[in-house]
């Protein structure tokens, strides 16, 4: 089964087509994404009764599927861009992505760094038996849109 390769852009996630046709992952790159800045950036991910739910989440009745970005709404919620926060940010990667250990029997490892100003890199290594999956999503943080 493929998903749609989404690449993370400055404004989002974009798709990629070649030669008419859509990209298509059989890995781990898009989930990983859609767990991070999936669903509704107003949404602190931290309460059920959440009125600003990503809309899907109401028909989903496994807990585990539904797209609860705690990193999405803290780097456009006004935390600020320092590296003091970096720990918050990356236990908000740990959290949206703690269905993979359930699910996958997953270990997720977290680095974020900041490269530029107002710019984070969010580096997670994705580890099933004996194969990592890394991936680098590299984001703006605080900036208006």
């Amino acid at each position: 089964m493929s998903d749609v390769l989404l690449e993370n852009t400055d404004d989002g996630g974009d798709i990629e087509c070649k030669a008419g046709q859509i990209t298509l992952s059989d890995g781990l790159k898009t989930s990983t994404y859609l767990s991070l800045f999936g669903g509704n950036e107003d949404d602190a991910g931290t309460s059920d009764e959440d009125a600003e739910q990503f809309w899907a989440n109401f028909e989903e009745r496994v807990r585990e599927r539904r797209q609860r970005s705690q990193t999405q709404h803290l780097l456009k919620g006004g935390l600020p861009c320092t590296p003091f926060n970096l720990t918050r940010v990356e236990d908000a990667v740990k959290a949206d992505l703690a269905w993979m250990g359930d699910a996958l029997q997953a270990t997720v490892a977290v680095e974020a760094t900041l490269p530029a100003v107002n710019t984070i890199n969010i580096h997670v290594a994705i580890t099933i038996g004996n194969t990592t999956y890394p991936f680098d999503f590299k984001s703006p943080w605080g900036t208006a849109e």
